[in-house]
């Protein structure tokens, strides 16, 4: 069981809260379909537990009061509407309250001027960020030790998420998504609210340091092996002999850290790196097979189907289709 907390902030933007929200619950549906465990506590928490004001209109209701919030794996910050001081004025006990999170290993997710909360409490110090672009010189002049990356709409440093805006923060989401459950269960995330295929969350993001929702140190130096040997035959008994394990104690560890076996993940990575060659390159799909370590060009086309619903022809050409066509 994963916890996810959606911070409620007087005068934020629901966006910042209902889409992600809305986002895991769909991915949540999905993975429970296709038998794939890892069920999520979603909870949404205010400053005293009182119902909160949005800028929209709408009240909403937490279910927790922040000093009852269960410890929570992932945590959300909604963007203000306008100038952020006032609440941030008034938000002492939630600094102190992320502060504790983060030290503990929380993942935090801020977009737009709710990054300001990250940047209040310290967190930022000496990495990257990206705010609202209204805010850019502003945040400049009061975080002048927090590394402001203008020209990027993600930052990510080790685990910590900056989006610039409500759209970018659905790419950050469906990043979250691959992480908790996988590729296909985030493509179908990302096709179902989001007629485009977009690029990946490593190409557009900025980032410092590697993020793994897990605290096993010795598989996250794995994942980052099998990541930079992917293209190449790899045998899984000697990248276990690598890491001092058996074959068992890396499956069993991998596994637990993960929710994945380690040839799930190298699966994984190899479809990842095949779907930025699919957008990127003029590479045949025979080519791109074998550049991803894959000799059977039907059991690559299985397997990416498998992963994304889609073979990788049709990808290829839904994601390079022009947006606007003109009728002649």
């Amino acid at each position: 069981m994963r916890t996810v907390t959606f911070l409620l902030i007087d005068q934020m933007l629901a966006t910042g809260t209902v889409l992600p929200l809305e986002m895991l619950r769909g991915a949540e549906s999905r993975a429970r379909v296709e038998g794939i465990k890892g069920n999520l506590k979603l909870v949404t928490a205010s400053l005293d537990g009182t119902p909160v004001n949005t800028r929209c209109g709408f009240t909403l209701q937490p279910d927790a009061a922040l000093s009852d919030a269960p410890d929570s794996d992932l945590i959300y910050i909604p963007t203000m509407w306008r100038n952020p001081r006032p609440a941030l004025k008034r938000g002492g006990k939630i600094l102190e309250w992320l502060r504790q999170q983060e030290k503990q290993g929380a993942a935090i997710s801020a977009v737009g001027t709710g990054v300001c909360f990250l940047a209040e409490a310290g967190l930022l110090n000496g990495k990257p960020a990206t705010t609202h672009w209204h805010y850019f010189d502003q945040f400049s002049s009061d975080y002048p030790e927090v590394k402001l990356k203008r020209q990027y709409f993600i930052t990510q440093a080790d685990k910590l998420f900056c989006a610039a805006s409500v759209n970018a923060l659905a790419d950050v989401t469906v990043h979250m998504i691959r992480q908790l459950y996988g590729p296909a269960i985030a493509s179908h995330v990302e096709r179902n609210f989001s007629h485009e295929i977009r690029r990946p969350f490593e190409e557009i993001a900025y980032s410092e340091g590697s993020v793994q929702l897990h605290p096993d140190e010795d598989i996250v130096q794995a994942q980052a092996w099998l990541k930079e040997h992917c293209n190449t035959e790899v045998r899984l008994s000697e990248v276990a002999q690598l890491f001092d394990m058996s074959v068992r104690s890396f499956n069993r560890r991998f596994k637990l850290a993960t929710g994945q076996t380690p040839l799930q993940y190298l699966q994984n990575v190899r479809v990842d790196m095949a779907r930025e060659l699919l957008q990127s390159s003029n590479l045949s799909v025979n080519e791109i097979a074998e550049k991803v370590g894959y000799q059977d060009m039907g059991h690559f086309t299985a397997l990416f189907k498998k992963f994304l619903a889609t073979t990788p022809s049709e990808y290829r050409t839904t994601v390079r289709a022009k947006l606007f066509r003109v009728n002649t």
